[in-house]
């Protein structure tokens, strides 16, 4: 008989968590998932609707820096992975509230650490043969680059904002209790993420919902700055297969090969929406789009090589950009009632991060 697989998900009502724990339920019905998220502003139950009362998921309200709760959850699920997607994630965010970066990304992953730290050592051999602990981390612990060259996993860190440099703590957390405590782990630094479920506070769900209300399109400085794009259900799939082939210890960069400047995120996204879905006001999208004060720490370039991922265990992303644009875009058409309810209650696209004067 096969034991059905554990999954220990924290923050998976997020944009990211959120998509990964459909994917790996379209991959296998025939897994558990446990989701811990304390549903902050990002976190949205409403994400994994489909699976609620169904008795293979279990969401549990809570803090990854409650520890009794951690230890709780571990000792009575028995997951064989833990991956780590909970995270403050947005750069803007981090300037204004850098306190509670520090709070959830370097002491609440300092938690989930030592609590898993002390169930695997309360596994028997076999069940420990198939623990992982997972760290989902960013490009942007590297800083920036230039116009040319590329971060690779040799790349040292270098980060500009409370939010990368909170990250970059929690990567040398995660491979200290690899390196002094033996924890088996696993981390992987992903380029920009884009797709379905995205809280509107990110460039590319920002950019379309104030097209479709026709609300200017702000663009940091003069728009040059240059970010390599990867597709939601890319990122879950390259997850999924370094927990499943991935070597204990190392860590994975996992790009989309789409480097793009933010400008020109918003040049496409006009073009695209002026075709399907024309403003009621008979003008062109492009007409919105003003250039606004840069944000303090903007790094030029992000750009990951995924080389080291594509050699080692045979992933590379299957969308392109401008494939997963498109459905990108389609998908926030056909779920307005979604982040309607967004604007309603937490957020209407205002600006984060700026310079205080």
């Amino acid at each position: 008989m096969i034991m059905q697989q554990v999954y220990f998900i924290t923050g998976g009502c997020g944009f990211i968590g959120s998509n990964f724990i459909k994917y790996i339920f379209h991959k296998n019905k025939n897994i558990r998932v446990v989701n811990l998220d304390k549903l902050t502003y990002a976190g949205n139950s409403k994400n994994l609707i489909e699976f609620t009362n169904t008795e293979n998921y279990v969401f549990i309200k809570g803090d990854i820096c409650d520890e009794i709760l951690v230890n709780q959850i571990l000792k009575k699920f028995t997951p064989d992975y833990l991956v780590n997607f909970a995270a403050e994630s947005h750069v803007d965010r981090s300037i204004d509230r850098p306190m509670e970066f520090i709070q959830t990304n370097i002491v609440g992953t300092s938690i989930l650490l030592q609590e898993s730290l002390q169930y695997y050592n309360s596994l028997t051999s076999s069940k420990k043969s198939f623990f992982r602990f997972h760290h989902i981390s960013t490009d942007e612990v590297f800083g920036s680059l230039e116009k040319t060259g590329f971060f690779t996993e040799d790349t040292s860190y270098d980060p500009s904002s409370p939010y990368s440099a909170s990250k970059a703590s929690s990567d040398h957390l995660v491979r200290s209790w690899n390196r002094t405590f033996g924890l088996p782990v696993l981390i992987s630094n992903c380029s920009n993420n884009y797709g379905p479920f995205q809280f509107p506070e990110k460039l590319i769900p920002l950019m379309i919902l104030n097209c479709l209300e026709e609300k200017l399109l702000p663009v940091y400085g003069t728009g040059e700055n240059i970010r390599d794009w990867l597709y939601v259900e890319d990122h879950c799939d390259a997850i999924h297969t370094i927990l499943e082939k991935g070597t204990i210890g190392e860590t994975y960069n996992v790009g989309g090969n789409n480097e793009i400047k933010n400008i020109q995120i918003v040049e496409i996204l006009c073009d695209i929406l002026n075709d399907i879905h024309p403003a009621g006001s008979g003008k062109s999208y492009h007409e919105l789009i003003t250039f606004v004060k840069d944000r303090p720490g903007h790094d030029f370039r992000y750009a990951i090589d995924s080389t080291k991922l594509k050699k080692e265990i045979g992933w590379e992303p299957k969308e392109s950009f401008e494939t997963g644009i498109r459905k990108t875009i389609q998908w926030y058409l056909d779920n307005k009632s979604w982040w309607k309810d967004i604007q309603n209650l937490k957020y209407s696209q205002e600006r984060l991060g700026a310079y205080k004067e």
